[in-house]
């Protein structure tokens, strides 16, 4: 096992304008690891040690080796010290030594959508957050919470979702619910005490979510869906729709903006017949190469009900979410959801309070959205090197990516990809069974992998492409 680290000492070349010290070191100790000047089971000094080599605060060192074990790249152990993971590369095909039976049945990466990169959960802002929200926290806030949610919480989304997505809110409108999923079930429930019968859904989505409104003995018909978003000018065809579920800013998972005609359309539809506009605002936060398109519930917040949830831009395994309600609907969602919260517990929303005002949520959004654009300027890149013949589409904002393929590939190449260890998901995984099939896709997340596994993950697509 190498034990010493003086050759990796001159090499370490930390530049900390523009992205900070300790950005900056995590990322040239990132480097050394990839590069195999850092090989595996290396020692690295004490973060005092380190410091004071590199005149920097002894806080700074200790934070980004904490984040670095984190993510995979270091381990720490009493008595062992900081060490360099032991890592194994990606694997490559060669065909010479080409398996002469099925890989492994489980996947060696998952570039399927649904998740952030969860190893860039900010475990240490997080960490502080709930030691100033708990220190802070009255006596209260350990008995059954009130199922409007923490006001703490309500106060400062209010402020946050105003500022940066444009959403009219003050804390009475906003419901705390486990997520988008627990909020979409409260919605089904008291639409369907309202006496509608059917919600419109987009002909490419999550069958989760239509099948949570089915579940609640809502019908769910298809809205044909363009290279310009639903085309909600047909909402007035389906005679017995009283809601419409939307994804507007990106939609899942074309990738596409609605148009601003069609959001107009849309908002239009709901005045004139009383319905409802459900909108899931599921990555609104991470855009790249255009100007951030505002919530719909800005236009007209007594028929838009605004979602949104910390599943992407921090991590699903937190299950909070929030609901902006049309003031009508504040009562009834509240009684849906019981008497008392069984659902988000108080510690957890008083911890989001604390990180979302002390600017800590900010800076992570900022930090993943350069790391996101990254990625996705990697895989652009590999696919016109590599796979030149492919489309890619949607890449403007969120976490993945369209994919198009030659007519009839897309389950070979699924097929594929699985025989390589590699998770995919196709566009055909999303359309609504009423829809036409239209066109051979993959849809990619390039933000779930870890940094770690990405450029492995990258290789096994572009190796399985046509």
């Amino acid at each position: 096992m190498t034990d010493s680290w003086a050759t990796f000492g001159a090499d370490l070349h930390l530049e900390p304008v523009g992205q900070g010290l300790r950005s900056g070191l995590m990322e040239a100790l990132r480097e050394a690891v990839r590069s195999g000047r850092l090989a595996p089971g290396t020692r690295l000094p004490s973060s005092r040690v380190l410091a004071a080599d590199l005149g920097v605060a002894r806080n700074t060192v200790a934070d980004a080796y904490a984040e670095l074990v984190a993510e995979g790249w270091l381990t720490a152990r009493q008595g062992s010290g900081t060490r360099v993971a032991q890592r194994s590369a990606p694997r490559r095909t060669d065909p010479a030594a080409a398996p002469s039976r099925p890989a492994r049945s489980g996947a060696g990466y998952n570039l399927k959508p649904g998740s952030p990169d969860l190893s860039a959960f900010p475990r240490t802002a997080w960490l502080k957050a709930a030691r100033k929200a708990l220190t802070a926290a009255p006596d209260e806030a350990f008995g059954y919470g009130d199922p409007h949610g923490r006001v703490e919480l309500r106060t400062v989304l209010a402020e946050y979702l105003a500022r940066a997505r444009g959403v009219y809110a003050d804390p009475e409108r906003i419901v705390i619910c486990s997520g988008f999923a627990h909020g979409l079930t409260l919605l089904g429930r008291v639409l369907r005490r309202r006496g509608v019968r059917d919600v419109a859904v987009e002909s490419y989505g999550l069958d989760v979510h239509k099948n949570l409104l089915t579940d609640a003995g809502l019908r769910t018909p298809c809205l044909p869906l363009d290279e310009h978003g639903s085309r909600t000018g047909e909402l007035a065809a389906l005679r017995g729709a009283g809601a419409v579920l939307l994804t507007p800013a990106h939609q899942f998972p074309t990738g596409v903006p609605l148009h601003p005609d069609r959001r107009a359309a849309a908002v239009d539809w709901a005045r004139s017949t009383g319905g409802l506009i459900l909108e899931d605002d599921y990555d609104g936060e991470f855009r790249y190469d255009r100007q951030p398109v505002g919530a719909l519930q800005g236009l007209d917040p007594e028929r838009v009900v605004h979602l949104g949830t910390a599943s992407k831009s921090l991590a699903p395994g937190l299950r909070l979410g929030w609901m902006v309600l049309p003031r009508s609907l504040v009562g009834e969602v509240v009684a849906a959801k019981g008497v008392s919260d069984w659902t988000s517990g108080s510690p957890d929303q008083l911890t989001l309070a604390e990180f979302i005002a002390s600017g800590a949520y900010d800076r992570h959004v900022r930090s993943m959205r350069l790391r996101y654009r990254r990625r996705r300027d990697q895989l652009v890149a590999a696919l016109a090197e590599r796979a030149p013949g492919i489309e890619v589409s949607g890449i403007a904002a969120g976490l993945h990516a369209v994919l198009e393929l030659p007519a009839g590939a897309e389950r070979s190449v699924i097929q594929a990809a699985a025989f390589q260890g590699l998770a995919l998901d196709g566009l055909a995984r999303y359309r609504h069974p009423d829809a036409p099939a239209a066109r051979d896709a993959l849809v990619i997340c390039y933000g779930s992998p870890s940094e770690s596994a990405w450029a492995g993950a990258l290789d096994a697509l572009c190796r399985v492409l046509p």
